[in-house]
């Protein structure tokens, strides 16, 4: 690695300091003063990203994952592209409020719910129920649905999701979702499904995460990335052949609309599965820091926060106020903010990213003059916008408009 070279995604210090000054200039000639923390979406970058997917779809229609977004503003840019086709929600509440506010008429939530307060909505709404449809992996779903209604009259949808884990023995590999693993046990619910009144099963998906989620390119792990690379060829080896399995069983009782599958980390392999009719992606539009090392796209960061420098402990020191925003799941330092512009900032062991506070070191923290912004990244795309009720849109130079996040329409999903 050279010495202009960044240890997170390649992308040299030159590039990420012109993106710094981008960023300046956008602030310093917006107009108004800004308040911190200050979230930006670079579109050009978001743009490029939607390529990149589209590309490596090949033809196989896009469904965005919300969670990853969280901008009703960023969704529809998304969708209003030819290839991007409907939304995976991850709430049963936001799914209905997409559908009201006419983001778009075809939501997959992706995890079952027990919700039963949106599922009474769900059930009184004949154009909603058409238009949502809801994940199971067990009959006890069915039965909450069930308590909440009075009638069967208005028919609800729902996808059946099936383990899409690799097995090695009695060990399992990727995320722990559904129980239904073969033929047998999906088609055994899905006879159920059929059976049962006031539902209609239109839909399977197949998740594989530890293909889709876990970076196998990283240059401080080459023999672990390695290992990742074997492992995510043996899954999808061995997923394609189960996929094939449970289709066809399936194809004896039930016309599905749409089998889901993958997410940003594995489009290309996803769709290269003939059984697959669509793909779900969220994190490569915008690519958060846990999306720096893949073989399968090349990084292109579009969002952003900027934190002001507010005090210098010492020369070659800088804290910036806040910024703390810590990414869910196992706890490590590949879940901390990175700092990102101007490039070659860390920071420090004892205090990391601080609620209140982040001291900064590197050398441009020894530039760096008390106002200054400084610009991080979050780890897990979407998380950042639960931070702040609105966004700033950056093209070129210029921050174009400022647009609300979920939480900035008053909600928290």
């Amino acid at each position: 690695m050279g010495p202009e070279q960044d240890s997170h995604d390649g992308s040299s210090f030159v590039d990420r300091n012109r993106l710094w000054a981008r960023l300046k200039d956008a602030v310093e000639t917006h107009g108004t003063p800004l308040s911190t923390p200050l979230m930006v979406v670079d579109l050009d970058a978001f743009d490029a990203n939607a390529d990149d997917l589209l590309r490596r779809a090949a033809g196989t229609p896009i469904r965005v994952a919300s969670k990853s977004i969280r901008v009703p503003a960023l969704l529809r840019r998304a969708l209003a592209r030819d290839g991007f086709h409907g939304v995976l929600a991850y709430t049963l509440a936001e799914a209905l409020w997409l559908e009201e506010e006419g983001i778009t008429d075809d939501i997959v939530v992706a995890y079952p719910t027990v919700d039963r307060r949106s599922l009474a909505r769900l059930v009184e709404s004949p154009r909603a129920a058409g238009r949502v449809t809801l994940m199971i992996d067990d009959l006890a779903h069915l039965d909450v649905v069930d308590s909440v209604r009075r009638s069967h009259a208005v028919p609800i949808r729902v996808a059946i999701e099936i383990d899409a884990g690799l097995r090695l023995g009695r060990q399992h590999v990727g995320p722990k979702r559904s129980p239904l693993y073969d033929a047998d046990a999906v088609v055994k619910l899905a006879q159920a499904v059929l059976d049962r009144p006031g539902f209609r099963l239109v839909g399977v998906m197949t998740y594989e995460g530890q293909v889709a989620g876990l970076p196998d390119d990283v240059p401080t792990a080459r023999a672990k990335s390695l290992v990742v690379r074997r492992l995510k060829s043996m899954s999808m080896t061995q997923l394609e052949v189960r996929r094939r399995e449970i289709s066809d069983a399936l194809r004896k009782i039930v016309d599905l609309e749409f089998w889901n599958a993958g997410g940003s980390g594995s489009v290309e392999a996803t769709v290269a599965d003939p059984v697959v009719t669509e793909v779900a992606a969220g994190s490569g539009l915008l690519v958060p820091g846990l999306f720096d090392h893949y073989q399968s796209f090349r990084p292109r960061p579009a969002a952003f926060y900027g934190l002001p420098v507010v005090r210098r402990p010492s020369p070659h020191l800088a804290t910036v106020h806040g910024g703390g925003f810590v990414a869910s799941g196992p706890a490590g330092t590949d879940r901390l903010p990175i700092p990102w512009a101007p490039a070659g900032l860390h920071l420090t062991g004892l205090e990391g990213a601080g609620e209140v506070q982040t001291p900064l070191t590197g050398h441009p923290a020894g530039l760096l003059a008390i106002g200054d912004l400084v610009w991080f990244r979050h780890a897990k795309s979407g998380e950042l916008f639960e931070h702040t009720n609105t966004v700033h849109l950056l093209a070129g130079r210029e921050l174009t408009q400022e647009v609300r996040t979920y939480r900035g329409h008053g909600h928290a999903f």
